[in-house]
C-alpha cells in the first residue's frame, strides 16, 4: 500500500473541526440539503471559535480586575513591606484604576454573559464542559501570574544577596515560600483539572463514534469492503487515536494559550530590561519555528504510516490468536509466522525511517535550545557593567528570556508530537467520513440497487443479486414468497451465492436490483453455521441479541431440554457462569444454543445458514419440529437431503446466476 503523505493543509482543519467540535458545540444537522448543512457547519465553527475567544477575554477580564483587588487588598494589610519594595506594582495599580481599563474588563464580563445566554441552546447541555475549559484557563492566567512573581522575588534575592542586605534577602525566601504554597496545591488543581476534561472528552467522543460505528452497521460496512477503502484497523481508531486526541488536543490548546500569555507577560519584563534581546528573541523564534515546520510535515505521513503499521501487526497476531485451532489442524504455523514477521519488518523498516527524522529534528532542537542561554549574558552584562541595571536584573532578564523562548518554540519543541497528532487527526476524520452512510456507496455509485420494503411475509421480486463492488451476477431474476407453511429451503454447489442471497434478504447486501420484502429486522433471527458466542454469562449468551429480556431460570432450563441440553447450566453451575463458549462448547452444542434463541426469542421469521450442519440427524429433526409447532416461518441454506422433509419449496441455485423453484411434496 503506498504511504499517503499529508501536511498542515485545509483537510487536515477540516478533520480537526469536525472531530473535536461536536464535544464543545454542535455540528449537525439533519434532514437537509449538502449545501445547507455545509454553511450550517461552517456557521457553528465561527461561532465555536467565537465563543472560545470570547471566554480566554472573559477569563482575562476577571483575572485583571482580581489582581487589582487582591494587590489593592495587599497594601492595605502590609503598607510598609509595599512601599519599600513594590511601591511602583502600587503606582501601576493605581494608574489602572483611574485608567478606562477596569471598565472594559467589566463589559467585557457582561458582554460575554449576554453571548453565552443567546447561545443557550447550543451550550445548555454542555456546561460542564465550558466550565473546566473556562477554570483550566483561568487557572492558567494564575500559574503565569505567579512566574512573574518568582521572577521578581529572584530578582529582590539576588539584589539582597549582592548588597549583602540580610534582612531582606530573609524577607523575600518568605515569600517564595508562600509563593510555593499557594502555587503547588494550584498547579496540582490545574493538572488534574486538565486530565478530568481529557477523560470526560475521551468518553463522549469514543461513544459519539460508537454511536456511528454501529449506527446503519457500518461496522459490517468497513469490514466488508477492508480491500477497498482507505479506512484501516477502525478498531485502533477508536481506542488507541481518540485517546491520543482528547489528551494532546488539550495539551496543545492549553499550551498554545499559556504561550500567549507567558509572552505578554514576560514580554513587557523583557521589553523593559532590554529591547534588544526583545527583537533578537523574536527573529530566533520565528526562524526555528519556519525550520519545525518545514521538517515535520515530512514526520506527519512518516507516524501516519507507523500508526497503520502497527495496527496491522496487531491485528495480525490476534487474528492468530483467534484461530489458533485451525492454525494448529492446517500446521499452517510456517505461514503464519512469515505473514506476521512480513507485517513487523513493514513496521520496523518504518519506524527506522521515522528514527532518522527524529534524531535530525533532536539535533536541531538541542542546538535550538542551547545556543540561546549565552544571549541573555551577552546582553545584559554590558548594560550592568555600565551601571544601567542591578545585579538582580540580570537573573530575571534571563528567566524571562527563557520563558518567553519556551512560549515562542512550542512548535519547535513539540514538532514530534505535533506530526503524531496530525496523524491522528488525519486518521479519525478520515473514519468519521467513512461513517457517513452515503460514504458506504460512493465508490461504485450505484444507478441501481434492491430495493427493501416492510411486508409482513418474505417475498423477492425480479431480484439480481451481485457481491458488493463486483459487477458478477450471483443470481438473476428471481421471485418467490416464502409465507407461513410455505418454508424455502436453499440448495446449490458452493459458491454459487446461497449465503449472499440470505445476506441480501437480512439488508446486508444491496448490490443489483429488484425488490425484497420483509419484516421488520427485530422480527428475524439469522442463524450462520458458526455460531456467534458473545463473551458474557450463560443467560446472556441464551438471550442474544435481547439480553433484557425477563426470563426465569426454569424457563430457561426447559429451553435447553428442548434443544437437547438439559445438563448444560448444571455443568457450569447456572447461568450466571462466564466462560469462553466458543472453547468449551463444541460445534453442535452451540448450534444448538442458537437454535435456543430462537425458541426463547420467537421471531417471525428465522434464517439458517447451515445451521445444523454439525447435529446428527436425530437433533436436526427435533429442532426443525419445534420450529414448526412454534409457527416461526423459516428459510434454510444448506446441503443435506434429509433438509426437505422439513421445508414445503426448494430453490436451486445454479452457475451464472441461473436457478429453478419447486414445490416439495412431504
Amino acid at each position: 500500500m503506498p504511504q499517503t503523505r499529508f501536511q498542515f493543509n485545509r483537510q487536515l482543519v477540516r478533520h480537526f473541526i469536525e472531530t473535536a467540535q461536536p464535544y464543545f458545540f454542535p455540528t449537525e444537522l439533519r434532514e437537509t440539503t449538502e449545501t445547507t448543512k455545509v454553511k450550517y457547519i461552517t456557521k457553528n465553527t465561527w461561532m465555536f471559535l467565537g465563543l472560545i475567544v470570547v471566554i480566554v477575554f472573559t477569563v482575562v477580564s476577571l483575572a485583571f480586575l482580581l489582581t487589582i483587588g487582591l494587590t489593592l487588598l495587599s497594601n492595605i494589610l502590609f503598607p510598609e513591606f509595599f512601599g519599600d519594595v513594590a511601591g511602583g506594582l502600587i503606582k501601576n495599580v493605581n494608574g489602572f484604576l483611574n485608567s478606562f481599563w477596569p471598565y472594559i474588563a467589566l463589559n467585557v464580563i457582561i458582554i460575554s454573559g449576554v453571548i453565552f445566554v443567546w447561545q443557550k441552546a447550543n451550550v445548555a447541555d454542555k456546561w460542564k464542559q465550558w466550565s473546566l475549559l473556562a477554570s483550566l484557563l483561568f487557572l492558567s492566567l494564575v500559574v503565569n501570574g505567579l512566574n512573574v512573581i518568582i521572577s521578581y522575588t529572584f530578582r529582590f534575592i539576588d539584589n539582597a544577596l549582592n548588597q549583602k542586605n540580610e534582612e531582606t534577602f530573609y524577607q523575600f525566601m518568605i515569600i517564595y515560600g508562600l509563593v510555593l504554597v499557594v502555587a503547588l496545591p494550584i498547579i496540582v488543581i490545574y493538572r488534574y483539572t486538565r486530565l478530568k476534561l481529557g477523560l470526560m472528552w475521551r468518553e463522549w467522543l469514543t461513544e459519539h463514534f460508537l454511536n456511528k460505528y454501529f449506527n446503519n452497521r457500518a461496522y459490517y460496512e468497513l469490514d466488508s469492503n477492508a480491500t477497498n477503502t482507505e479506512v484501516d484497523n477502525p478498531d485502533q481508531r477508536i481506542t488507541q487515536d481518540i485517546t491520543s486526541f482528547t489528551k494532546v488536543t488539550l495539551d496543545f490548546l492549553l499550551d498554545i494559550l499559556d504561550s500567549i500569555l507567558t509572552l505578554l507577560s514576560f514580554s513587557a519584563i523583557l521589553y523593559g530590561l532590554s529591547k534588544e534581546a526583545t527583537g533578537g528573541l523574536i527573529i530566533y523564534a520565528i526562524f526555528g519555528t519556519t525550520v519545525a515546520l518545514i521538517v515535520g510535515s515530512r514526520l506527519v505521513s512518516i507516524n501516519y504510516n507507523q500508526l497503520r503499521l502497527e495496527a496491522n501487526f496487531r491485528y495480525g497476531m490476534v487474528r492468530v490468536r483467534d484461530n489458533a485451532e485451525s492454525i494448529a489442524f492446517y500446521r499452517g504455523e510456517a505461514l503464519e509466522k512469515r505473514q506476521v514477521t512480513e507485517r513487523l519488518m513493514a513496521a520496523i523498516i518504518n519506524f527506522d525511517l521515522l528514527i532518522i527524522w527524529q534524531s535530525i529534528i533532536q539535533l536541531f532542537q538541542l542546538g535550538y535550545q542551547f545556543f540561546p542561554r549565552l544571549i541573555p549574558y551577552i546582553i545584559i552584562a554590558p548594560l550592568y557593567l555600565r551601571g544601567d541595571l542591578d545585579f538582580g536584573a540580570i537573573g530575571q532578564t534571563s528567566f524571562a528570556f527563557f520563558q518567553i523562548l519556551s512560549a515562542l518554540s512550542l512548535i519547535t519543541n513539540q514538532i514530534q508530537g505535533i506530526s503524531e497528532f496530525a496523524a491522528s487527526i488525519n486518521r479519525l476524520g478520515e473514519f468519521y467520513e467513512s461513517l457517513n452512510p452515503l460514504a458506504f456507496k460512493k465508490e461504485k455509485l450505484q444507478t441501481s440497487f434492491i430495493h427493501t420494503q416492510i411486508s409482513s411475509d418474505v417475498a423477492l421480486e425480479s431480484v439480481t443479486l451481485q457481491p458488493p463492488n463486483s459487477e458478477r451476477i450471483l443470481i438473476e431474476n428471481v421471485s418467490l414468497n416464502v409465507s407461513n407453511d410455505h418454508n424455502l429451503l436453499i440448495m446449490g454447489a458452493s459458491g454459487t451465492g446461497k449465503s449472499s442471497l440470505l445476506r441480501a434478504i437480512a439488508g446486508l447486501w444491496n448490490s443489483g436490483e429488484g425488490i425484497i420484502y420483509r419484516p421488520d429486522a427485530e422480527k428475524i433471527l439469522f442463524l450462520p453455521q458458526k455460531p456467534y458466542m458473545i463473551l458474557g454469562t450463560l443467560r446472556e449468551q441464551l438471550l442474544y441479541p435481547n439480553t433484557e429480556n425477563n426470563i426465569t431460570d426454569a424457563q430457561l432450563e426447559e429451553v435447553l431440554k428442548t434443544v437437547n441440553l438439559p445438563d448444560l447450566a448444571e455443568r457450569f453451575k447456572g447461568f450466571e457462569a462466564e466462560e469462553n463458549w466458543e472453547n468449551v462448547l463444541s460445534l453442535g452444542e452451540q448450534q444448538r444454543v442458537a437454535f435456543a434463541r430462537i425458541l426463547i426469542t420467537k421471531p417471525s421469521y428465522a434464517i439458517l445458514d447451515e445451521a445444523t450442519s454439525a447435529l446428527d440427524v436425530k437433533n436436526e429433526e427435533r429442532l426443525y419440529q419445534e420450529l414448526s409447532h412454534m409457527g416461526t416461518t423459516y428459510i434454510s441454506v444448506g446441503h443435506r437431503p434429509t433438509l426437505s422433509q422439513y421445508h414445503q419449496q426448494l430453490l436451486e441455485i445454479f452457475d451464472g446466476g441461473n436457478w429453478e423453484i419447486k414445490g416439495i411434496e412431504n
